[in-house]
């Protein structure tokens, strides 16, 4: 399955060094296993999104290590890409952008028909082939249809899918001027979170023996979202199916579950074509 990875650190831009290079299981570790793109998200200190994206795997990207190493943002979004719908183009690699706003998607939506006519005009949002982008189109619409309220949007756009399309999973990460959104739902691929204080323990020690450590990150408190639990801290929390959480910039967590119900149409692996059934493998519970 493709990967997530989220990360807010409040008001003050830090580095994303860590986790998507040097933890135990960082981004570029999974990218070994997630070989048809890559891409990094980030806010600044300005409140501008930026985007950078690659049809490589993270390990072969030198743009992503060099990113990794040297941009600073209050909020990060990241993705390794096992596609599952869409051709191995930049244009379908995720994150995707719309309305100053950044997002990355895990899981399979079918009934795209259904989708495109739902959306209309919002159609124009749509630039690639993937599901995802046109499921971040839905929330941006819904969230202008509701003044502006992104919790709101993505809770119209959440439920409408969930009640009317086959799924197999609509997690995803969402990054914007006012903080980091994170979805599960259902519990078909897991997603985790760590709220990290500040000086506690950044660090780990290599295959080598060499050991890695954040000084930038070590110092500053964060909240890192991601599909698999990235290092050996045991503060890592799944979140569960249908948990909305939100990171406002100054770090407070706030999570509700707004998804009650199982979707109503939910796909299995045995429902997916072998492509997409490829990239979903990875699935590690039951779904509901």
């Amino acid at each position: 399955m493709c990967r997530l990875f989220g990360m807010s650190a409040g008001v003050e831009p830090a580095k994303a060094t860590f986790w998507l290079l040097q933890a135990p299981d960082s981004l570029s570790v999974q990218s070994h296993r997630e070989p048809d793109g890559t891409g990094l998200g980030w806010i600044d200190e300005h409140d501008r999104p930026h985007v950078r994206k690659q049809v490589l795997a993270a390990f072969e990207d030198r743009a992503f290590a060099r990113e990794a190493r040297e941009v600073t943002g209050r909020a990060f979004v990241a993705h390794v890409r096992f596609a599952s719908t869409g051709a191995l183009e930049l244009r379908n690699t995720h994150p995707f952008e719309q309305e100053h706003r950044l997002f990355a998607h895990n899981g399979v939506i079918q009934g795209l028909p259904a989708l495109e006519a739902h959306l209309g005009e919002a159609m124009s949002l749509v630039h690639g082939d993937t599901d995802s982008e046109r499921f971040f189109a839905l929330i941006t619409r819904e969230t202008a249809q509701n003044g502006g309220d992104l919790e709101a949007g993505i809770c119209a756009a959440c439920d409408w899918v969930a009640m009317n399309l086959p799924l197999f999973a609509i997690n995803f990460v969402l990054i914007a001027e006012d903080g980091l959104w994170a979805l599960r739902y259902p519990l078909t691929h897991p997603l985790y979170v760590l709220e990290r204080d500040a000086g506690a323990s950044l660090e780990h020690v290599s295959s080598l023996g060499m050991r890695v450590r954040s000084e930038d990150a070590a110092s500053r408190p964060l909240v890192v979202l991601a599909s698999e639990r990235m290092d050996d801290d045991p503060a890592w929390r799944e979140l569960a199916s249908g948990e909305l959480l939100h990171v406002s910039a100054t770090l407070a967590v706030k999570a509700r579950r707004i998804l009650e119900r199982p979707p109503a149409q939910l796909l299995t692996l045995d429902d997916l074509d072998a492509r997409a059934r490829a990239s979903q493998a990875h699935a590690q519970a039951p779904a509901g």
